[in-house]
């Protein structure tokens, strides 16, 4: 928990130094989703893989290795001048530096969750899912804030200023770089501490013409799965959703209420802080009753509506924080159901990243759109009326199809908590 929070937390903030460094080189207001859009489609590119990877070593030495990419790709963001005269050239580094950063979360990813699976029995992982999750969004808030805080002017000025820092960073954005490559250099040291669980798994495929083969098989097993393919079409949504979100807040801040970019990362900071107060209400919810919270998908919906008629600080941090508390209420049982699915229909790392591909497919998916609407100038109240109408509905469609799935198979929750004939041999 200790390790996955400390990288987390600066993922998080690597990518507000990366807006601001996108920022201060001049580039497109597109830009920035679309530097998101890249990480995202690191995860796409490379979900037939890493479950096999994560599941053939300790997941603790896995979620080493992959931070130590995540390392390479901070320090290569940090060295942008070197690359290159021109700002064309060095906005390209960036890019290629958070994608580096992409890879290594997307392998870094199956570990962190299929570890859980591995340590709790089903009746847990709901209660297990609310921690990590909570902690995860709590993390969420901290990196987010963070980011906003070291690329603050008076901030950013105190730390070019200290003997030490000033040898190494000209620029705002490379003192915070800087600052954010020791909390990975934490990280990585944290998971070595990740005690083994003694679950080994059958002997992984290499071939990657056969792991492509097997990965589209273990897509149609979650997706013909009554329990799994809900589980999976919300969480689905939930993450594309959120990923666009962040963006639309910091947008939304700046046209709407007039923030600069460290002001509007406390905004995303404040959502983040009902998410975890939802995710911790949402450990109460048994794995069984997991499907009753999807009605808070369609009210959290509507919920984002009301951004752009909210002007007042209270009510600003009000709906925010209403958006996050009804986001991590339904989003960790539906995580905990997916996770619980898959671990019986397939294995730990595998069943991560199938969840991982479909997520962040609907991530390249909504932030193209989100891009799109930008690069067309439309109005950013706009955008957030069409993303809301676009999230209730979806989730009422999700609503029908759990009906629908029920009334075919009315004993169908009494399947949830049942141990399956997974791949997982526990010695």
């Amino acid at each position: 928990m200790i390790s996955q929070a400390l990288s987390s937390v600066a993922d998080n903030a690597l990518l507000i130094a990366a807006i601001a460094l996108i920022a201060d080189l001049h580039g497109p207001d597109w830009m920035a989703p679309m530097m998101k859009w890249w990480f995202a489609l690191a995860y796409v590119v490379l979900a037939a893989f890493v479950g096999a990877f994560a599941d053939s070593f300790p997941k603790g030495r896995v979620m080493f290795i992959t931070n130590a990419i995540k390392v390479t790709g901070c320090l290569l963001m940090f060295n942008y001048q070197n690359f290159g005269a021109s700002h064309t050239d060095q906005l390209l580094l960036v890019f290629c530096a958070y994608t580096l950063v992409g890879i290594g979360a997307a392998a870094y990813s199956p570990a962190k969750y299929g570890i859980v699976t591995e340590m709790l029995p089903p009746e847990q992982l709901v209660k297990g899912n609310s921690w990590i999750e909570g902690l995860t969004v709590l993390s969420i808030i901290i990196g987010t804030v963070l980011g906003g805080i070291l690329i603050h002017p008076t901030v950013s000025a105190a730390l070019q200023s200290h003997a030490w820092i000033h040898h190494l960073a000209e620029t705002r954005t490379e003192a915070a770089i800087l600052v954010i490559a020791v909390v990975y250099f934490l990280a990585a040291g944290t998971n070595l501490l990740i005690p083994r669980t003694n679950v080994r798994y059958p002997r992984q495929q290499t071939n990657p013409l056969k792991l492509i083969g097997e990965f589209k098989k273990y897509i149609r097993i979650l997706w013909r799965d009554k329990l799994g393919q809900i589980s999976l079409a919300v969480t689905t949504l939930f993450w594309g959703a959120g990923a666009t979100l962040q963006f639309i807040v910091i947008e939304w801040g700046a046209q709407h209420l007039g923030y600069r970019l460290d002001q509007a990362s406390i905004l995303m900071g404040v959502a983040a802080v009902g998410t975890v107060g939802g995710s911790i209400l949402a450990g109460r919810v048994p794995l069984k009753r997991a499907l009753a919270v999807l009605p808070m998908g369609v009210v959290m919906g509507f919920t984002v509506m009301l951004m752009p008629i909210v002007h007042e600080t209270w009510a600003v941090y009000s709906v925010l924080l209403l958006i996050g508390g009804l986001s991590g209420f339904f989003v960790v049982p539906m995580n905990a159901l997916l996770q619980h699915r898959g671990h019986v229909l397939l294995s730990a790392g595998h069943s991560i990243a199938v969840q991982n591909f479909n997520e962040q497919l609907n991530i390249l998916l909504m932030l193209a759109i989100y891009s799109l609407m930008l690069w067309l100038n439309l109005p950013i109240n706009a955008i957030i009326i069409l993303f809301g109408l676009m999230v209730s509905s979806l989730m009422l469609v999700f609503i029908y199809w759990n009906r629908l799935n029920h009334r075919a198979d009315p004993g169908l929750t009494n399947t949830i908590g049942q141990h399956g004939h997974g791949q997982a041999l526990r010695h």
